[in-house]
């Protein structure tokens, strides 16, 4: 399955154009455009699930606080650990950009 999806052009297209926007204001408006209300939930989900995990924070205290099962816990926590290290990439590069400036909410 990872091989097919490395070899999928229009995901590689895909990610061309992600690197194309340039602000958090352009990347909100194409992710509105490209996903539905509800695949974007769920992938802000696993990112909140990602940094509490990274935190330390116990499955099930991330299940209470989120609402994610257990087993998109489970699932977010391998990938953490063991996969590509884009998780890892992004939680160290939003650490080290709040420790330049502090993010107020919009």
């Amino acid at each position: 399955m990872e091989r097919l999806l490395r070899e999928n052009q229009c995901l590689w297209e895909l990610f061309g154009a992600i690197r194309l926007l340039t602000d958090e204001e352009e990347v909100a408006l194409f992710f509105r455009d490209l996903c539905t209300p509800s695949e974007l939930e769920a992938m802000a989900e696993r990112w909140e699930v990602a940094q509490l995990l990274d935190q330390g924070v116990p499955y099930r205290e991330i299940n209470r606080l989120t609402g994610a099962s257990t087993t998109t816990v489970t699932r977010i926590a391998h990938w953490l650990k063991y996969g590509e290290g884009g998780y890892r990439l992004l939680m160290d590069r939003s650490k080290d950009k709040g420790d330049q400036k502090q993010r107020t909410p919009r």
